[in-house]
């Protein structure tokens, strides 16, 4: 793990780092990036806090899109502007459209053969595990702060407990959350 001191110059990644950490990052991301994007920028790299990567993410959770393109152009554009965020973005596409075509043809191709089904649910097992994770890992971030972690609660009890409509969820809490946070930096 890598974490700047406070002694360390403040993280600076060019353009080219901001594409191979992308581009790593969705080269072993399979089941799922999030929990490789916050090992490859916070644990590796040193490019964000834990807190920081809480906060990325959230912003990114919120805006249209996919969250992890969203967290590329967060990412990319706070070091490098907006070629920042074409070649952190560009990082994460290239890889996975050669990856995706080569092994959707082979699993066209052999998906009759025995045990696949099996390594396919196995590979869903991994994911699963690195996303609880990744939450746990999230969760530690945000210890001190006692009122957000209940929003989270509240918001898994909701949509994973109760399986209340996502979409429902979401315009109830977030002006909840927003109203909160506006009123702490008051």
């Amino acid at each position: 793990m890598q974490q700047p001191s406070p002694e360390s110059p403040a993280p600076n990644p060019g353009l080219g780092a901001l594409f191979l950490a992308f581009f790593g990052i969705s080269i072993m991301g399979f089941g799922g990036v999030l929990p490789w994007a916050r090992w490859m920028v916070v644990e590796k790299r040193g490019w964000l806090t834990p807190k920081e990567f809480n906060e990325a993410l959230s912003l990114c959770q919120f805006l249209p899109g996919g969250n992890i393109v969203n967290f590329g152009v967060v990412i990319g554009s706070k070091y490098r502007g907006a070629l920042g965020s074409i070649a952190a973005v560009s990082g994460m596409l290239i890889g996975p459209f050669f990856v995706v075509i080569g092994l959707a043809s082979l699993y066209v191709e052999f998906k009759e053969i025995p045990g696949i089904g099996g390594m396919l649910t196995g590979v869903s097992a991994a994911a699963s595990g690195l996303v609880v994770a990744l939450t746990v890992k999230m969760a530690l971030a945000m210890r001190e702060e006692i009122v957000p972690l209940l929003f989270a609660v509240a918001g898994f009890v909701a949509v994973g407990v109760f399986r209340m409509p996502l979409i429902a969820s979401v315009l109830v809490m977030a002006p909840i959350t927003i109203l909160y946070a506006w009123r702490r930096v008051q």
